[in-house]
Formats: C-alpha cells, sequence, structure tokens
C-alpha cells in the first residue's frame, strides 16, 4: 500500500531577502533531512515525508545552483539521482559534503569529492588550518560564460579552459556556463564568487529560469534598459556593457566574430580585451588571471612586506623599529609577545628602500592611491591616516578662501565646523527635517537648499557661494538623492563645489543599489550626462518654459542644469568604519573637473597642513589590502551586510515578545512622506514580505539605509544611553556607537556574522523575558512608575531646536551667512565672555530682554550635534531643549560654570568692526539723513 506523504512545509520563499540566504538555508535543511532519512529510512510515513522533503528542497535549488560552479551541474543532477534511486546513504553523503563545503569554503581550498566516502577525514583537516595557511592557498574564483551551447559543448568549452591551468598560477578558477543575458545578469547579482565575465557569440536574449527570486534581480535594471529591441548581433557587446554598469569592479572578455570596425564604434562598458573569431584558450586563460591579479596586488603592503625581511641597521628616529626597544626590554616584553614581530618589523621613518612618502607619493602609495581611485570611481583618491576628521578640514582648507559662502548642514560632525572656522567661511547653516519624537535630525530637504541659494542669489550674493556641504549617508543611515541635490544646485549655480561627507559610507560603492547615490558614482554620470545632446535639448525646453517663472515655481520644479555646468565633487570616507581598515584610515575622493587648474596646489598645501609627517606605515597598508578587499569581495560582503539588518527587521516584526517592548523605526517614521515618492513606508512587512528596494533607492528624495537598524526601546523604561551602557553593554557585551533619548543604533558592516545577528536577537528576547516578568511580579505603585517612565521616554520628548541666527556682529547684510571664525577668535580672550547657569541666570537674562550669544560650540552628546555655534544667539526654545537632556556628555558646557556668552561691550565693539567693513554704519547715516 503506498502511503501519501504529507506536504512538506518548508520556509515561504517570501521569508527570504536575497537567493544568497535561500540558497544556503535550503543546502542546511537539505542535509539535516539527508541526514534524517538515513536514520529512518525511506519507508513508512515517516520516510516517505523526508523524501518528499528532500525532493521538495532539491527542486527549490535546482534553479538556483546553474549560477554556481560548486556543486556543479553534473552533481547536482547526481544527486537527485541518488535520491530518486533511493540511494539514501551515498545521497546523506553528498548532501552533508556540500553543504559543509559550502559552510566553510572548503571547495575554495580543494576538490571535494561528492560520489564517494573517502577522505572524508579531508573535512575535518579543512576546519583545522590555520588563517596563516589558508593564506597561503591560491585564491578561488569563478568565471561566468555567457554561451547557448548543448551539454556536450558545454563540456567541450569547460575541459578547454581547464586544460589550460598550470601550477604557477596565482589563482585557480572554476567556470559557470549560461546561455543568456538575462542570466549573465542574474549571475552576476547573485554570485557573489564571479571576478570575471567571457560573452560568446553565441549568446541568446532571455532567460528560461522563471523563478521569482531571482527575477527580482532583473528588475534592479531599471525600465530604461530597453533590451528587447537589440538586434541578435549586439547582445554581446550589451552584455559587456550591463555588466560594467552593475559590477564595474568585474573583468569582461568579448568573444565576436563581427568585424574591428563594427565593434570600435560601441559601448563596450568596462570590457578589458575582445578576441576576434578565434579560440585562443590559453589567451584567455592568461588574460582572466592577468585581470584578477591586477586588483589583487597591493603596491604599498607589498613594499612594507618585502621591507620588513631586509636585514638593516637602524640609526633614525624611532627606537621601536624593527622592535629592538622591546626585544631589548626587561619590562615591556608582554607588548612584543601581545603584538608578535611583524608589526615592529614593518616599523619605520624611512621613506626610502622600496616604501615611500605619503606627503609627496611617488612609488607604491602613489601606486596605492591609483588604484583606490579606480576601485572607488573617482579621479583621484588621497590617503589619511588621522580619519576623516582631517579629511573634512584639508578639502574645506583647500577649497575655501576667507569669506566664501558655504551652505552647511548644520546637524554634520563638528569637524566640518571647526574646518569652517579655520577657513574663514561665512556659514549658511541648513535645517535637516526634524524627528522630534526620537530626538534626531533627518536629512536637508532640496527645497531648503534651493530657497538658500535662491534667496542669496536675490541679495546678489550668488558669486560667493563656493560649496554644499552634506553628509550621506548620516550616522542614522538617511541617504540623499545625490543626483537630484547637484543637478539642481548647478542649475542655479553651475559652478558649485559639493563635499560629500561619507564616513559611514565606503562601503556603498560595492553595491549596485547603493552606487546610485555615492558622489563618485553620481559625478562620474553627471559629467557623461551634460555632454548629450539629449540633455541639452532638455535644458533649453526646460529655460524656455522657465522664462520669467517665480521663486516658488522654480521651488517646485525639479531643474535641469545646463551643459556648460562644472562637475565638481569631493567625497571623504571613513575606511576604517566600514571597510577593513585599521583605526583612522581614511580616504578623500575627487572627482573635480578644475581640480587641476585650480585647486591642486591648495589642496597640496592643505594635505601638507594636516597630514603627519610620521604616517603610520600599517594604516597606510590597512588602506591598500582594503581595498583590494572590496575591490575582489565587497559586493559579497556588503550583500551580507544588508541581509544580516533585514533578518534584524524581520525578527523584531515577527517575534511576538519582541513587539511588546521593542520596535525598530521604519523609513515611513525616520522619513516624511513628501520626500518618500514610491510611498514606500518599510523594507519588510509581515503581512506583505520585502519591498523592492531597488524601486525606492532609484526614485525617493530620502531612502533609509537599511543597514543601519534603529531600534526604539522607550517601551522598556530605559533611556537609550542606560540601554547601551547597562544593558547591552555591560551585561550582554554588545557594542554600539549612537543613542538617542529613547533609541538605540544597531549597525551592521562587512565582517557581521549571522551567529552574531543571532546572539542579538536571544539577547533582545532575554531582555523581553525579563521585563515581562518582572512587570508580572511588580506591585500597583512599580507598574505605575514603569508606565510613567515609558511615557516620559516616548511621549513627553522635548522638541529639537531649530538654528536661531547669527548675531549681527558676526553677519554681512540681511542674508543670514555668519563668519563663524570671528566669533570663534573673539572668545579667546576672557575678557569678552562670561558665564550664565543654566538652571537660572540664562532665562533670566533672556527675561530681561538681553540678547545672548554663544561664545563656543555646545554639542550634547547624544544627540551629537552642536545646537549652538560660535556668534549664534541662544533662543529660548535651545535652553529648553538643553535643560530637558539627561545625557551626562554635552562639548563645550562646563556646568560648574554654566553657558558660555560674550559680553554686552564685546558684541557692541565686534558690531561696529563689522559696520566699517561692510559699510553698514554709512548706510545707517545716509538713512537717518
Amino acid at each position: 500500500m503506498n502511503i501519501a506523504a504529507p506536504e512538506p512545509k518548508l520556509p515561504s520563499i517570501g521569508d527570504y531577502f536575497s537567493a544568497t540566504q535561500l540558497r544556503a538555508d535550503r543546502w542546511s535543511a537539505l542535509r539535516e533531512t539527508a541526514e534524517a532519512l538515513t536514520r529512518h529510512g525511506p519507508q513508512g510515513r515517516k520516510g516517505a515525508k523526508l523524501v518528499a522533503e528532500a525532493e521538495t528542497l532539491l527542486a527549490a535549488l535546482g534553479p538556483i545552483e546553474r549560477y554556481w560552479a560548486f556543486p556543479g551541474h553534473a552533481a547536482f543532477a547526481h544527486l537527485k539521482r541518488m535520491l530518486d534511486g533511493r540511494q539514501i546513504p551515498e545521497f546523506a553523503f553528498a548532501a552533508r559534503r556540500v553543504a559543509r563545503a559550502l559552510a566553510t569554503g572548503a571547495y575554495r581550498r580543494r576538490h571535494v569529492p561528492l560520489m564517494t566516502a573517502e577522505n572524508e577525514a579531508e573535512d575535518i583537516e579543512d576546519d583545522t588550518l590555520s588563517p596563516g595557511a589558508r593564506a597561503l592557498g591560491r585564491p578561488y574564483f569563478e568565471v561566468l560564460i555567457v554561451d547557448n551551447v548543448t551539454d556536450a559543448q558545454e563540456r567541450w568549452l569547460r575541459a578547454s579552459l581547464l586544460a589550460m591551468r598550470r601550477p604557477e598560477d596565482a589563482f585557480v578558477y572554476e567556470p559557470v556556463i549560461l546561455p543568456s543575458l538575462e542570466d549573465a545578469l542574474i549571475g552576476i547579482l547573485f554570485n557573489h564568487n564571479v571576478q570575471a565575465v567571457v560573452v560568446r557569440p553565441g549568446l541568446k536574449l532571455k532567460s528560461a529560469n522563471k523563478l521569482p527570486i531571482l527575477n527580482a534581480y532583473l528588475n534592479r535594471l531599471g525600465e530604461e534598459e530597453d533590451v528587447d529591441a537589440l538586434e541578435p548581433s549586439h547582445y554581446g557587446p550589451e552584455c559587456c556593457r550591463l555588466i560594467a554598469k552593475v559590477r564595474p569592479e568585474l573583468d569582461a572578455y568579448l568573444i565576436t566574430d563581427r568585424s574591428a570596425e563594427d565593434i570600435a564604434g560601441l559601448d563596450l562598458g568596462g570590457c578589458r580585451r575582445v578576441f576576434y573569431n578565434q579560440e585562443d584558450f590559453l589567451e584567455l586563460h592568461l588574460n582572466i588571471l592577468r585581470g584578477v591579479a591586477k586588483r589583487h596586488k597591493t603596491p604599498f603592503f607589498t613594499a612594507l612586506k618585502e621591507y620588513s625581511k631586509q636585514p638593516t641597521g637602524v640609526f633614525h628616529a624611532m627606537p621601536i623599529s624593527r622592535g629592538k626597544s622591546i626585544t631589548r626590554s626587561h619590562w615591556i616584553q608582554d607588548m612584543g609577545e601581545f603584538y608578535g614581530p611583524n608589526i615592529f618589523l614593518a616599523e619605520t621613518s624611512a621613506t626610502s628602500g622600496g616604501l615611500d612618502s605619503l606627503l609627496e607619493p611617488r612609488g607604491p602609495i602613489k601606486e596605492a592611491q591609483e588604484y583606490a581611485a579606480r576601485a572607488f570611481g573617482a579621479k583621484q583618491t588621497f590617503f589619511a591616516t588621522n580619519g576623516t576628521s582631517t579629511c573634512n578640514k584639508i578639502v574645506v582648507q583647500a577649497l575655501i578662501r576667507p569669506g566664501d559662502i558655504v551652505l552647511v548642514d548644520r546637524d554634520c560632525h563638528k569637524s566640518h565646523h571647526y574646518g569652517m572656522v579655520l577657513a574663514g567661511a561665512n556659514v549658511v547653516y541648513t535645517e535637516s527635517y526634524p524627528l522630534h519624537e526620537y530626538s534626531m535630525y533627518g536629512a536637508v530637504p532640496i527645497r531648503e537648499i534651493k530657497e538658500k541659494l535662491l534667496d542669496l542669489k536675490a541679495a546678489g550674493k550668488l558669486h560667493k557661494v563656493r560649496m554644499i556641504l552634506l553628509t550621506n549617508c548620516t550616522f542614522d543611515g538617511l541617504v540623499y538623492n545625490v543626483e537630484r541635490v547637484m543637478e539642481e544646485c548647478l542649475a542655479i549655480k553651475k559652478d558649485l563645489v559639493f563635499l560629500w561627507d561619507e564616513a559611514w559610507f565606503a562601503f556603498a560603492r560595492f553595491s549596485p543599489t547603493y552606487r546610485q547615490r555615492t558622489a563618485m558614482h553620481v559625478a562620474g554620470a553627471l559629467r557623461e550626462k551634460l555632454r548629450s545632446a539629449a540633455h541639452a535639448k532638455a535644458f533649453a525646453e526646460q529655460q524656455k518654459a522657465l522664462e520669467g517663472a517665480d521663486r516658488e515655481t522654480l521651488l517646485k520644479t525639479r531643474l535641469i542644469p545646463p551643459p556648460d555646468a562644472r562637475v565638481r565633487a569631493y567625497a571623504t570616507q571613513s575606511t576604517h568604519k566600514t571597510l577593513t581598515s585599521l583605526r583612522q584610515g581614511s580616504m578623500i575622493h575627487v572627482n573635480d573637473q578644475d581640480f587641476k587648474g585650480e585647486v591642486e596646489q591648495a589642496f597640496h598645501e592643505a594635505y601638507m597642513t594636516h597630514t603627519s609627517t610620521s604616517p603610520n606605515y600599517q594604516i597606510i597598508a590597512s588602506l591598500d589590502v582594503g581595498r583590494r578587499q572590496v575591490e575582489l569581495e565587497g559586493f559579497e560582503f556588503v550583500q551580507h551586510q544588508v541581509e544580516a539588518a533585514m533578518g534584524i527587521r524581520r525578527a523584531v516584526a515577527t517575534h511576538p515578545l519582541l513587539k511588546k517592548y521593542f520596535r525598530i523605526l521604519t523609513a515611513g517614521e525616520m522619513i516624511p512622506e513628501e520626500y518618500r515618492e514610491s510611498g514606500v513606508t518599510s523594507y519588510y512587512d509581515p503581512e506583505q514580505g520585502w519591498s523592492d528596494k531597488w524601486d525606492i533607492w532609484s526614485r525617493d528624495e530620502f531612502v533609509l539605509d537599511p543597514t543601519r537598524v534603529t531600534l526604539a526601546v522607550g517601551g522598556t523604561g530605559w533611556d537609550g544611553d542606560t540601554f547601551k551602557t547597562r544593558i547591552l553593554m555591560d551585561k550582554y557585551g554588545i557594542q554600539i556607537n549612537k543613542t538617542s533619548r529613547n533609541t538605540v543604533l544597531f549597525m551592521t558592516n562587512i565582517g557581521t556574522t549571522r551567529s552574531s545577528v543571532a546572539y542579538l536577537i536571544e539577547v533582545l528576547v532575554e531582555i523581553a523575558k525579563e521585563l515581562d516578568e518582572r512587570l508580572d511580579d511588580a506591585s500597583k505603585m512599580e507598574r505605575l512608575g514603569f508606565e510613567r517612565r515609558v511615557r516620559s521616554l516616548v511621549e513627553l520628548v522635548p522638541p529639537l531646536p531649530d538654528f536661531s541666527r547669527f548675531h549681527e556682529a558676526f553677519r554681512e547684510g540681511e542674508t543670514p551667512e555668519g563668519d563663524i571664525r570671528s566669533a570663534f577668535f573673539l572668545a579667546y580672550d576672557e575678557e569678552n565672555c562670561d558665564y550664565l547657569a543654566l538652571d537660572g541666570s540664562v532665562m533670566a537674562a533672556l527675561d530681561e530682554g538681553r540678547m545672548l550669544v554663544s561664545a563656543s560650540f555646545i554639542i550634547p552628546y547624544p544627540p551629537g550635534f552642536p545646537i549652538l555655534v560660535p556668534g549664534q544667539v541662544i533662543s529660548r526654545e535651545i535652553v529648553a531643549f538643553m535643560k530637558a537632556l539627561d545625557v551626562s556628555e554635552i562639548h563645550g558646557y562646563r556646568p560648574d560654570l554654566g553657558l558660555r556668552v560674550f559680553t554686552d561691550a564685546a558684541l557692541a565693539a565686534a558690531s561696529g568692526e563689522t559696520a566699517k567693513k561692510t559699510g553698514r554704519h554709512k548706510n545707517a547715516e545716509e538713512k537717518a539723513e
């Protein structure tokens, strides 16, 4: 009698954010099912259920596995035949081998046999390899070959290419053969092992694969890619072009039977080489290895390793060089034991012997910076060994002259504010939209920026506006539509310089979704766009339509920049914050059409001003290696980083206990509706599943970086700082950076693992259980106290204050720009300053009608933005906000003395000086007459 197996209940595909997650979990589930089959056998109700479950898993994996070299098409088909033939022990062994090899990466280091139980001990040996032993192995990657071939032709093609491999090759690869252009695009977005793509003339256009989770990858191309209209002869070149658009770091090779003249006029993206009408497998093999080697090369790290091997006599500064001051010590040898010898062998202040100078690079540092520029899409890249704070000051000092007007995001990093002081800029602070409920600011709307520019234009001061400075993305994860900001601002002033602080966004270059909102990508695309005839036509048509338009019309219209606009973009990135680098390793990326003619010398001087003459070589080497990593595996790591964050979102949104006390803030809560054209409020909804992230990122004025997970904790009765310090860090060892009054921020990064995510969820569940138990045992008064604390944190939140204004003593005319430098240095003389107690004297002075002006930067942390800057008028709202803050750390404020303000005499004197300088006193006399 046949026993009908019940329908297997597996997690829905809709539960998965990406196909890579689905693949990993399906293989793990298949291994568990196969092992259960070995215990129970395929007979009986239990056995039939297990067989049905295994068949379902194999069916789910079938369409996915064609995009990967391991276990490969043939091995996967054999696995299915073993199950069909009920060869359960062999099937279980093979499934276990595949799952283990995928989890450990063993397939990258050696051949993993699936057909026999021989050498099973290799699995254990592979797991016990030291990191050093693994580092000595040859790196593994996969090559995508796009051609519509028969099974026999595929075997020949694979064998011909693999026959070219030699023992002396620096890398080892396996081919993946796909039939169509669409499959190639799915493959490079799905398979992070791919490092090169070979496009052959036999490819077709459409994929036969209809699995929704894979086809979703094709939606990322956008509607502007009309590939359906292509002639078959154009499939190959178009495939190369789209590969460069989606993953520009990959090497593409085109094999074609078309003439060189036909190919020469086509856009081939980043195609490294075209092979004409030949099957030269050795030449193709060597080119594939050479292309990967170019990205794998680390000029400075390699030079530093070679230097450390050289015998030298040290007769320069740095006793620690070569580790001599440590190895000869009787008291600090524990430091040498802790760090190991290599870090000291590589310590030197020498710039010769194969090394280089960061201040005047001509050798391996120069080459490393050029490689970094290539990787990040910049025209020039400069390394910094003392953080992005210094990078910001370098760029500002290089570009700003005293008196230049700069539009600055008020809640940007404090280094920008101090940079304005050093440069002598006249600052116009732009206001981000506030999120009062969570005690944090959002980002600056484009309308706010345009209003400031149009006001300055109306006042005849547009020629003095030099730069716009914005943070992208913000600490809380809000990302600008960089293209729109640059285009609309250039439409008002065509030579504006843009400084994008991307301290938290270095990883964004290596994801197709993120990349479209990075400064360097937009600058490169905009330069190309401005040269096009279509853009010139669109500009002319808009100018005609806007002739005589009023201010409101200009604010409502998405403005088009003139074709002769200058693209001038700078991005400062904290490599150490989001990529692999030692602490303080940062980069400055430049795409400025006027850099060579106007900025280069000033930039060099600013770089000299702020860069140490003794930069840390270990930091420079880590920047070099970090660049290598992201060019070769950044796509994979960023993908896993996003998956980890999405996993946290889904867990908190669906866990019944977590929902009682916690909530992850959605895009709908952090971005007002008018800035979300897509209308999407959340990346994940328990009822509707995952939203289309690509659509959100291509349309909305602001988007939320999903790797920033802001957890509202007000429902626990603990404020953000207490929850961070006393609960997460002290009790569970979970480290985070940022909090607000009622939130904590979790950030996934390229080092975050699924185990880390699981631990975090486990901790949050444990906290929620403890709260449940405590409230269950609480008295009526204790419950009342808890409810009051929650209400205080969730409902009674002090409103965020706006920037008031600069005092007239530090302003020229009626426009809002302020001379922050004059105010800053005026406060150096203690005679010009006074202190007023926050709890009484300040409000009393304001009640008397006295105008109070801050003499210092006042920066409460959290939230971490300056609520007062030198020269700013102190408003009642700012004082009320400071009094309501329950944080212990307020930079620039001394509780023992009070708020530092300018004396009336100092302000009167400063006002007189400003009036003389601007001619205001003369205008006043004329008006009086």
